[in-house]
């Protein structure tokens, strides 16, 4: 078997760079090919530079679980499965075979598996509630995430389960300590950007991600970027996650979806709300269900910070927020600095949208409309026992 460097692999810019002037504003990997002349003397280089810190080679064991995954039926006596390792490897000698996955900020070099092999064992789990054949095709659509609190969870779902091999990330803001209570992030990336943050975590998960970070959010300048097809062919955004607070940004990103017809999921992190706009199937379908009858980006543009208040609230169906959320709209700005998110409901919005989107980029039947998988009311608390007289 012949080797030919994957797609990733010949895409990685490999002088560049490895030592970026701020590592702590990095967010993408390096990958190097111990089979290749070139990227052996960067990886020399490398191993030899004081910003290399770990060095964790496991693909030895990553292999065996290759071919265990590929032969789930057979036992493998040592001699056997030596066979089968040197066959896996095709014909490459052991130093040669994977990839060198360089991640900047962390100072870690990991070897994985080439791309397939990694892209088949560590999905494998997902069979059959996902086919290695749905799997491939899931792989290949692009996600687009803007606002990344809400959305942060969904994309690193989404990038968990294989649904996506490509990602668009947006958003404006730095994390903050207050943005911990539902962001898998740490101490140390307090007032680093969200997209970065996110974006890190994705590829620490996978490697051969192909994301690209808006990191001034969705304005009337990039919006057109963020959803159209690259100058090199590679294929526009799929799906969106709409998770952002900015009104504009909302109606905007809708009016570009419908447009280019891609469907739209937002989950509103209250009462388990997930919200499905079917634009790829319904291009002439209203925004927002027509909740907000024919406003356009504009009008919203034109509001006052009290519409666009208004606007948000017919949006979500002011009438079934919960006791909780409809309380915290009258004390927002005197009593609450914002509002109130839970690390459950993020969580529980991430899975939302992942089995949402799954089932959306598979062609299953998904329409239009708005669902509430609240967990107080399907996990309601007992009644309380009158006390006896």
């Amino acid at each position: 078997m012949t080797h030919t460097p994957s797609p990733s692999l010949a895409r990685a810019t490999i002088g560049g760079p490895l030592h970026p002037d701020d590592p702590a504003e990095s967010f993408r990997p390096v990958l190097l090919d111990p089979a290749s002349a070139d990227h052996v003397g960067v990886l020399k280089e490398l191993l030899e530079s004081p910003a290399l810190r770990e060095v964790h080679d496991r693909v030895d064991e990553q292999l065996v679980e290759l071919v265990r995954c590929l032969n789930p039926g057979e036992s493998f006596p040592p001699a056997v499965l030596e066979r089968a390792l040197d066959e896996a490897r095709g014909g490459l000698l052991p130093d040669e075979y994977g990839t060198w996955a360089w991640y900047p900020w962390s100072g870690r070099l990991v070897r994985v598996l080439p791309e397939a092999a990694f892209r088949l064992v560590r999905t494998d789990r997902n069979r059959d509630k996902i086919t290695r054949e749905e799997q491939q095709h899931l792989l290949s659509r692009r996600i687009g995430v803007i606002g990344l609190s809400v959305g942060s969870s969904a994309a690193l779902t989404c990038a968990m389960e294989g649904v996506g091999g490509s990602f668009r990330l947006a958003d404006f803001d730095r994390l903050s300590l207050s943005n911990l209570n539902r962001l898998r992030a740490g101490v140390h990336e307090i007032g680093l950007e969200k997209t970065v943050i996110c974006a890190r975590r994705m590829y620490e998960l996978d490697p051969y991600l192909d994301i690209t970070v808006h990191r001034y959010g969705v304005t009337e300048e990039s919006i057109e970027e963020f959803f159209a097809p690259g100058e090199d062919g590679e294929r526009g955004v799929d799906l969106l996650v709409e998770e952002c607070d900015t009104p504009w940004v909302k109606t905007a990103a809708r009016e570009h979806a419908r447009r280019r017809r891609v469907p739209v999921l937002m989950d509103a992190n209250d009462r388990g709300l997930l919200d499905v706009e079917r634009f790829d199937l319904e291009p002439g379908r209203p925004l927002f269900h027509g909740r907000a009858g024919d406003v356009t980006a504009a009008d919203v543009a034109a509001m006052d910070p009290a519409q666009q208040l208004s606007f948000l609230l017919q949006v979500v169906d002011r009438d079934r927020l919960s006791p909780a959320m409809t309380d915290a709209l009258t004390r927002i700005g005197s009593s609450l600095s914002s509002w109130p998110q839970l690390a459950s409901g993020v969580m529980l919005g991430g899975a939302l949208v992942t089995d949402t989107a799954r089932r959306i980029l598979l062609g299953r039947p998904v329409p239009s409309g708005r669902s509430y998988v609240d967990l107080e009311a399907l996990i309601p608390a007992p009644k309380r026992k009158e006390p006896a007289l």
